[in-house]
Order: C-alpha cells, then sequence, then structure tokens
C-alpha cells in the first residue's frame, strides 16, 4: 500500500464516509472506494463498515487508525526535511472567518500561494464555528477572544473596536454610560455571548440581551446602522460608518479590551511547515494594518 491509499483511509475515518473525504482530498468518490478496497484486500480485514450515513470503523480499522494517521504524520514531515529552504508543496486547508478573512486574509493567502507554486491552498471563508479535526482542516485564522479549547493558538495581531449606535437610536434611547445601563438597552450580538469592558486596568464583564442576532458582522454593523441597537464591532466594520455619522460611538470611557487574531490548530508536538510559513506571513502582513498591531510571536 501507498501512502495516498493510508491518507485517504485516514481521511475517510475522520471525516466519517467517502463523500466528505473526496471533499476533503479533492478527488472523485470513486478514486477514495478504490483507495480503500486495495488497503483491506492487502491487509485482509475490513476496516470501515459501510451504512447509509457513511462509514464507521471496525475494530480493526479503530487500531489501524492511528498507525495510518502517524505514518502519515512521520511522512509529511520527512518530506518537509528535505524539500529546498522554502519550498512548500502538498495540501494546506484553512478555515477563515468570513468578515474579515476576504478583506485582510485573503490578500495573503494569495500571496503565499503565489511564493510557493507548488503549494495546494484550499479556504473556507465561514463564520461559523469550524471543527478543524473532524473537518480536516490543517488551521484556522480566529479573530476575537479565543474561547478554552484543547487547541494550539498563535497570535498574530491585536484587533481594536468599538461599541456603537445610531444617531436615531441613540435620540429615541439614550447614551448608555457604564456597562451596567445596557440593560436598558438593545444589544446587537452573534448570539448569547458576553460584553467585555475595560474599567480602569480592570475588565468588566455584562451579558446584554437583545432581540436581534446575526453570525455576521457586516450584518450586525447594518442593524446598527437602521437603528436596531448597540453594537460591539471591530474598526475596520464601523470606521466607514463613523466617518459618514451613520454610526456614534458610545461608552468610550468605557472601550472594549483589545480582542486578537489567531492561528490556532490541532494538538500536536510541532506545526507542520506550510502553518509556520503562514503564521509567520500573516505576522509580516499584519504588522502595518491600521487596524492590527504586532504582537510579541511567541505563543
Amino acid at each position: 500500500m501507498d501512502i495516498e491509499e493510508l491518507r485517504t483511509f485516514v481521511e475517510v475515518a475522520d471525516a466519517g464516509g467517502v463523500s466528505p473525504a473526496a471533499l476533503r482530498l479533492g478527488v472523485s468518490k470513486s478514486i477514495v472506494s478504490r483507495r480503500l478496497m486495495r488497503i483491506e484486500a492487502e491487509l485482509g480485514v475490513q476496516l470501515l463498515a459501510r451504512t447509509t450515513r457513511g462509514a464507521a470503523l471496525t475494530e480493526a480499522g479503530t487500531t489501524f487508525r492511528d498507525y495510518a494517521a502517524r505514518v502519515c504524520a512521520e511522512i509529511d514531515a520527512a518530506r518537509e526535511t528535505i524539500l529546498p529552504a522554502g519550498d512548500l508543496r502538498g495540501r494546506l486547508r484553512v478555515a477563515v472567518p468570513l468578515s474579515f478573512g476576504v478583506t485582510h486574509f485573503a490578500p495573503i493567502l494569495a500571496e503565499m500561494a503565489r511564493r510557493h507554486p507548488r503549494l495546494q491552498i484550499q479556504t473556507c471563508y465561514s463564520d461559523r464555528f469550524v471543527d478543524l479535526v473532524t473537518e480536516g482542516y490543517d488551521c484556522a485564522i480566529r479573530v476575537g477572544y479565543l474561547q478554552d479549547s484543547n487547541l494550539i493558538a498563535r497570535r498574530v495581531g491585536r484587533i481594536y473596536g468599538k461599541f456603537v449606535a445610531s444617531p436615531d437610536y441613540i435620540k429615541a434611547h439614550g447614551s448608555p454610560e457604564t456597562p451596567e445601563d445596557l440593560a436598558a438597552h438593545e444589544a446587537l450580538m452573534q448570539g448569547t455571548e458576553s460584553w467585555q469592558f475595560m474599567h480602569g486596568d480592570k475588565i468588566v464583564t455584562v451579558h446584554p440581551h437583545g432581540r436581534f442576532k446575526a453570525d455576521n458582522g457586516t450584518a450586525l454593523a447594518a442593524a446598527a446602522v437602521a437603528g436596531l441597537g448597540i453594537a460591539c464591532l471591530p474598526d475596520f466594520l464601523t470606521d466607514d460608518h463613523i466617518a459618514a455619522g451613520a454610526l456614534i460611538p458610545v461608552l468610550t470611557r468605557h472601550p472594549p479590551p483589545p480582542a486578537g487574531a489567531y492561528v490556532v490548530r490541532p494538538p500536536g508536538q510541532h506545526p507542520a511547515r506550510k502553518i509556520r510559513v503562514l503564521t509567520e506571513l500573516l505576522i509580516e502582513y499584519c504588522e502595518p494594518a491600521p487596524h492590527l498591531a504586532r504582537v510579541d510571536r511567541q505563543m
């Protein structure tokens, strides 16, 4: 059996079926099925139990999957070791937020592809939370305040934001002066998240409420312009609206603490060189950006 067959089996095992694995690998379902058949024929055991919902690992498949994954990781590490300095190849799957990614990160990923013509880059732009392990991504670029998880994160920049509302909303409901005042206001949020405020050197957390929610920052900015409530948004989404007079900063004595832009990856001893190169490229480009400030390169 060859390395591509092993890699295909691992993808099917992790994705839970032939169709999602074929999508991850960028090949047809028939190619995936043939590779699986060759592995099982060579081993003489059934590794996957096909069902109407996908494929489930047999007991033998569960054991073999861990060994196969380690072999693939070792081969990838060996290939990186012998590649010429700076040369990258293979595939890099990256999950990127839609609101920030298209404007800020897409040009950086394009530059990475230009610098490394033998590297295949597949990018998913979405504001939903992407499960890197289950969905087979090498890494993700995430913006905001990271939740606790077993993922390994590297910060590549700071992101600054404001609390804003429209002049019509402020005229009708007044402008909050303290975080506690938000209890009497409509908050525009992505879900049930809490909001953080700077109070001197301390961070104050409140749990606002509101009837309008959206999983996209641009949509929340539009709702704020429409006078539906108060939003906490990064500067890159509000600067133009503020300059045009469509939004006004509020709670200016209690701004949100700086958020971050991060590269996150599944746990492991050493990141692949392609992830390290992407991280360094992001730091390089984020340094002069008006809404990002350079940060320490340590994890």
